[in-house]
Order: structure tokens, then C-alpha cells, then sequence
């Protein structure tokens, strides 16, 4: 299953942090690293592109 997906559920208040650190299969100071990333916070349906990134 596609991270962003998963974290956009937790954002959005379909499932809890403890269900979100399950579906993933990480720990909970794993997932906190994983909100704080711009990467996985983005719309999963939107690409990033690195030179939008970089300027």
C-alpha cells in the first residue's frame, strides 16, 4: 500500500497513528519521522518534481 495513502487516512482521521504504524509496519518514533517528510505529505495523485522542489 502506497505510504502517502496511509498517512493521508491518518491526516484526514480515517484511522489512528497506533493503526497507521501497523498498516506501514513501523514503531511509532518511525512514523513521526515520516509526517515531518514533504515527500509522504504530499497529495499522493500529485508528483513532485525536483526542480520545484529545488527552487
Amino acid at each position: 500500500m502506497d505510504k502517502r495513502k496511509v498517512i493521508a487516512a491518518y491526516k484526514r482521521g480515517f484511522i489512528n497513528v497506533q493503526e497507521c504504524a501497523q498498516i506501514l509496519g513501523i514503531d511509532m518514533a518511525q512514523l513521526s519521522g515520516l509526517m515531518t517528510d514533504p515527500y509522504l505529505s504530499a497529495d499522493p495523485k500529485v508528483r513532485l518534481d525536483k526542480q520545484s522542489v529545488n527552487s
